[in-house]
């Protein structure tokens, strides 16, 4: 294995010296008191500032398109006890998680990569092993891409870490920006480390990255990308082995990449199964879906919202929607084009129609908007306009994406009740 793990701090291709105070080193123990690891307490005004620098600075110029594919390990022996793992080392994957990762592997059978990139934690470097398989190149280890540091949470069961630290435990789980212990701020601590780790996957020559690490490292890295701050912890989970995808472009102007976020959490089961998201109860879930193949592939930005599906666009949406069928949706919001009115119109029927098998019985009623906000037009629009110095200038529909993600993201606080959201877009999304 290659290790970077003593790459020295680059943000953007140059030091950046913060003020820090006087630190005098100390040691945390995981409770099961066999890993010691070496950190220095930061004030919450130091952490604070490395978070606000790391929100503000451009990533670096590349000179080639880089398509970068983030995975989570598979599952773990201590995922499956429910312990805190954080950046401890002594959880191995299961059964279960080596063939989640041999599912990982046949789902990006077909990406040419030419790097590989992991957390040196034995969970991630196994699972990059088996979707690497039998490729020459040496994976790269990044101490960075670790999981989240928790400090004297680590190898405690959910239920002890709540007894034991009580108000700190709490914290944890609803103000996880601004949770506190052994004087760190891990979550912000853990959106420097994304930053730094984009910077070195963005200098690399290659052209298709493999990133294998873990749920929180990998949301920090896909929130960093897109613009959001450590406030969104946990809204972007990553299940085991879920896959997403960042598309990076080369700016015309040379400066800070263009960026899309072109897959997010894809899983090796079923993508919208359920449940549980990376361990987690979900109360609300947002699908997000691309309209069918229209009748001219190559017709211009201007005038795809004119499209008609044609017979492969009509039958993609058909499987889409037996797709769905798990889900009672509840709510179905598209663009108001052609392609994506009609995508949504497939999906909306069988959906209606999908509890309905008795000659009595009455379909379920799906709401219908659409919305000028998700036409091509709207989306491209933003892309135009003056970008204030230090921010990124993000590909297409970033802003769009960030502004739903937020505004949905805290929609139980409205009072409303949503089973399922989905929009249907244009595949430029």
């Amino acid at each position: 294995m290659i290790s970077l793990a003593n790459a020295p701090l680059l943000l953007h291709g140059r030091d950046h010296h913060l003020p820090t105070k006087r630190r005098t080193p100390f040691t945390v123990r995981s409770s099961s008191s066999l890993q010691e690891i070496d950190k220095s307490p930061t004030t919450a005004e130091d952490s604070k500032l490395r978070s606000e620098l790391c929100a503000l600075v451009p990533f670096p110029p590349i000179k080639a398109a880089k398509r970068v594919v983030l995975v989570r390990h598979g599952q773990s022996t201590w995922n499956e006890e429910g312990r805190i793992q954080g950046s401890s080392n002594f959880s191995v994957l299961t059964k279960k998680g080596e063939a989640q990762a041999e599912t990982s592997r046949q789902m990006l059978i077909d990406d040419s990569f030419d790097i590989c990139f992991s957390s040196p934690l034995i969970r991630s470097k196994r699972t990059a092993e088996i979707i690497w398989g039998t490729r020459e190149d040496e994976i790269i280890t990044d101490s960075d891409l670790r999981e989240i540091d928790l400090y004297s949470f680590q190898g405690l069961l959910k239920h002890e870490g709540k007894a034991k630290f009580g108000p700190a435990f709490r914290q944890w789980q609803v103000d996880a920006a601004n949770f506190n212990i052994d004087g760190h701020y891990p979550v912000r601590e853990l959106w420097g480390r994304a930053r730094n780790c984009w910077t070195k996957i963005l200098a690399h020559e290659s052209k298709s990255v493999l990133v294998v690490a873990h749920n929180a490292v990998n949301q920090a890295l896909v929130a960093t990308a897109i613009g959001l701050g450590t406030e969104y912890f946990r809204i972007l989970l990553q299940s085991n082995c879920g896959v997403s995808v960042l598309d990076f472009i080369p700016h015309p102007d040379g400066g800070s990449p263009l960026i899309c976020l072109n897959r997010l959490n894809q899983t090796p089961g079923s993508p919208v199964a359920t449940g549980s998201s990376a361990g987690r109860r979900t109360s609300r879930r947002i699908i997000l879906v691309c309209q069918g193949s229209t009748q001219d592939s190559e017709a211009t930005v201007s005038k795809l919202g004119d499209q008609q599906m044609n017979m492969l666009g009509v039958i993609q949406a058909q499987k889409t929607a037996e797709l769905l069928l798990d889900l009672k949706v509840s709510t179905i919001i598209s663009s108001p084009n052609n392609a994506c009115a009609q995508t949504a119109t497939i999906i909306s029927q069988v959906q209606e129609a999908a509890d309905c098998l008795g000659a009595d019985c009455v379909p379920r009623y799906v709401e219908m908007k659409n919305i000028p906000d998700l036409d091509v037009a709207e989306i491209f629009q933003p892309s135009t306009k003056t970008i204030p110095a230090g921010h990124n200038r993000y590909f297409i529909s970033t802003p769009w994406l960030v502004k739903w993600i937020r505004r949905y993201s805290h929609i139980s606080t409205t009072g409303a009740i949503w089973t399922s959201l989905a929009f249907i877009a244009h595949r430029t999304i």
